[in-house]
């Protein structure tokens, strides 16, 4: 009896503690400022839609097949006899209440079950690929700075400043054009193969990995260089500080004076950048899903802005800018458990 009641009173303390700590309520203050964005990204983007010339229904009028009767019947069933105002807040009441995004004029299905099924696609393509950036552009970056000047660093700048120098449409047409001469090594189109559900599950993670390789090269590209030179100089900024120079005379190794001492300071702002490597490259994965033919969000969204599908495209949209808030929520958290000097109310 007595072991329960104290571990019931430690439970409530740890709970305390979670409920009281400076993360949590930094979160919670987090969360609340990004319903207020989500708010106004979408009124802004509701209104941008509107105020396009046309409807979804104007498409249908050009089919001499479809009759007026039957015009006038899908106005009343999407909502498009009301007035901007009133569509925009019964859509906005219906998420509120019932978490429904509204149907899509096109499918004919719930967007938020088409959203479900993209967003996996384009996170994929984007972790991917943010995982490869970091993994090739820090490493070079270090290297470029500790051997300033020499041969090896004007190589890797110049590296950099090519890949700098490409957009990700322009390296996906390349690639592209690199995989029709190396056809069939490299496919081209959806995200698995016509053999897929007969492939065991490793073949399964395979087959998607093989599909990756080019949009996820496409949109490393670009990335890779900017990090790498944001890499270069945070770290030549460190190694010229004179706490840097003390370590040296103590006679410490070179090693431990460069990774343990410089980098540790020279990673935080590169931890503040993630979250906006991430909305460079949701944006970009928009531009590579479409070359190659990647079933991701970013084709979705350019679907339904073609066809003008109102809520598919609104849901389009609020699903990306939930994306960006979240990517930059954990880069300060991640900033925050990298240094814990760090207070995370100065990080608005």
């Amino acid at each position: 009896m007595t072991s329960t009641k104290i571990s019931l009173e430690s439970g409530k303390d740890w709970l305390a503690r979670l409920l009281t700590g400076d993360t949590f309520i930094y979160v919670t203050k987090r969360l609340l400022q990004a319903l207020l964005t989500l708010f106004l990204a979408s009124a802004l983007s509701f209104l941008i839609i509107q105020l396009a010339p046309g409807d979804y229904v104007d498409t249908l009028r050009q089919n001499p097949k479809i009759s007026p009767e039957t015009i006038a019947a899908k106005i009343r069933q999407f909502g498009l006899d009301k007035s901007w105002l009133e569509q925009y807040f019964l859509w906005l009441w219906r998420i509120i209440t019932k978490g429904d995004f509204g149907t899509s004029f096109t499918y004919l299905r719930s967007v938020s079950s088409l959203l479900w099924e993209r967003v996996p696609a384009t996170l994929l393509l984007a972790i991917a690929s943010l995982i490869i950036t970091w993994a090739i552009a820090i490493p070079l970056g270090i290297i470029a700075a500790v051997k300033q000047n020499t041969t090896t660093d004007k190589i890797l700048q110049v590296i950099s400043y090519a890949g700098q120098g490409f957009p990700t449409f322009i390296t996906a047409l390349f690639l592209l054009i690199f995989a029709q001469i190396t056809s069939p090594l490299f496919p081209v189109g959806n995200m698995t193969s016509i053999t897929y559900d007969e492939l065991s599950w490793f073949g399964k993670l395979l087959d998607i990995g093989w599909h990756m390789i080019l949009p996820t090269v496409a949109l490393s590209i670009t990335s890779f260089a900017g990090l790498q030179r944001i890499t270069r100089g945070e770290l030549l900024d460190v190694l010229r500080q004179d706490y840097i120079q003390t370590a040296r005379a103590k006679g410490l190794p070179e090693n431990r004076v460069i990774y343990v001492h410089a980098l540790r300071n020279a990673i935080n702002p590169l931890i503040t950048l993630l979250g906006f490597e991430l909305a460079s490259l949701l944006s970009g994965a928009f531009i590579a899903e479409f070359f190659f033919n990647w079933p991701g969000l970013g084709r979705l969204t350019l679907q339904a802005l073609l066809a003008q599908d109102l809520y598919l495209l609104m849901g389009s949209l609020i699903m990306g800018a939930v994306l960006l808030i979240v990517g930059n929520l954990v880069a300060d958290l991640m900033l925050k458990a990298a240094d814990p000097r760090i207070r995370l109310e100065n990080l608005n």
